[in-house]
């Protein structure tokens, strides 16, 4: 700092000399320089204030490039350029990126998100649609609590341009704290992937399966096509109420249950948004809370194939006080305005 003080009080002192003087001192300087550069490093070691003396000379006298010795003529060119850059950042800095959200939606995102701890992304957005608030996934996926991996479908059938008149059906099994086995049955309407039945026993005969069918699908409501696997317990006697009934039986391939993803996917769900948190008591006990969840998957859970709507539809509301529904003793939790 002092020698940079001392070379700007030089050059003042310059203005008071004659020219023939100055002529002198210019030749005694450059020949310094050319001695310095014999014996100084290829590399000189600048500070920072003479890098900004030289980019405000340059700034001021353009032409005084063709006299630089100790650095490249480009070198004080880049240093300007950085400095433009450096500036502009910092002028603009405050201003980066889309605008924040408000706080309430940021305290609205965080409150389903930790009311509903299973829940992804998707499914926080689709609530949020629902509730007449439109922000992206990705706002929604920023400010959640908890971040996980939204679920995927990534298989394909032939079937989808038919969902409206297929059907599928499958049976799980789910232990009691007996450590008795209980089977579920489900029936799932790939048109807009609704529950239309559940059942359960502790002995799935053939018998029992027709008249869950005969249950599901009253009077002239039957489908098209339905699709199971190839368990034993669907019988002759089963097969029998599906060809009275109108229905063509459309087995899959042995070992394929990729072939009636639907409804495993719907079992996977059941048992991910209900069951694995639950101990179950009896059978009575099984059928409640399969009841419970048809009715809570039906009316109010969003999904990804229908544009995250609910299977029977859901309306938007935009209007009215929040209010927070607990399903499943507060496993799950809706939002709705009132």
């Amino acid at each position: 700092m002092v020698e940079t003080l001392k070379t700007l009080l030089g050059t003042l002192l310059l203005l008071f000399r004659s020219r023939s003087r100055l002529q002198a001192e210019i030749l005694v300087l450059r020949q310094q320089l050319i001695v310095l550069r014999r014996t100084a490093p290829k590399r000189v070691h600048l500070r920072a204030l003479d890098r900004l003396l030289f980019v405000l000379l340059y700034r001021l006298w353009p032409g005084i490039l063709d006299s630089v010795a100790v650095i490249r003529p480009d070198t004080i060119v880049r240093w300007r350029r950085r400095g433009f850059r450096a500036f502009w950042w910092w002028k603009a800095r405050r201003r980066l990126g889309r605008p924040g959200i408000a706080k309430d939606m940021r305290d609205l995102i965080r409150e389903i998100s930790h009311a509903n701890p299973l829940w992804g992304a998707p499914r926080v957005h689709g609530e949020l649609l629902r509730l007449g608030i439109d922000v992206s996934q990705s706002t929604v996926a920023k400010y959640m609590l908890r971040i996980r991996r939204p679920p995927s479908q990534s298989w394909r059938t032939f079937l989808h341009n038919h969902a409206g008149a297929i059907v599928s059906i499958d049976l799980f099994v789910v232990p009691t704290i007996a450590i008795r086995m209980l089977f579920g049955f489900v029936a799932l309407h790939h048109g807009r992937r609704q529950l239309v039945h559940v059942g359960v026993t502790a002995h799935p005969t053939a018998e029992w399966l027709s008249h869950q069918i005969s249950e599901a699908f009253p009077w002239d409501s039957a489908p098209r096509h339905l699709i199971r696997d190839r368990d034993g317990a669907f019988g002759e006697i089963f097969k029998q109420r599906l060809h009275v009934m109108g229905i063509r039986d459309r087995p899959t391939a042995p070992r394929s249950p990729w072939q009636n993803a639907y409804v495993e996917r719907l079992i996977g769900s059941i048992r991910r948004d209900c069951l694995d948190h639950l101990i179950i008591v009896d059978e009575r006990h099984l059928r409640k809370l399969l009841r419970e969840y048809a009715d809570y998957y039906n009316g109010l859970r969003t999904h990804l194939s229908l544009n995250k709507d609910a299977p029977l539809g859901r309306p938007v509301q935009s209007h009215g006080m929040l209010c927070q529904l607990p399903h499943f003793g507060g496993l799950h939790h809706s939002f709705v305005r009132m």
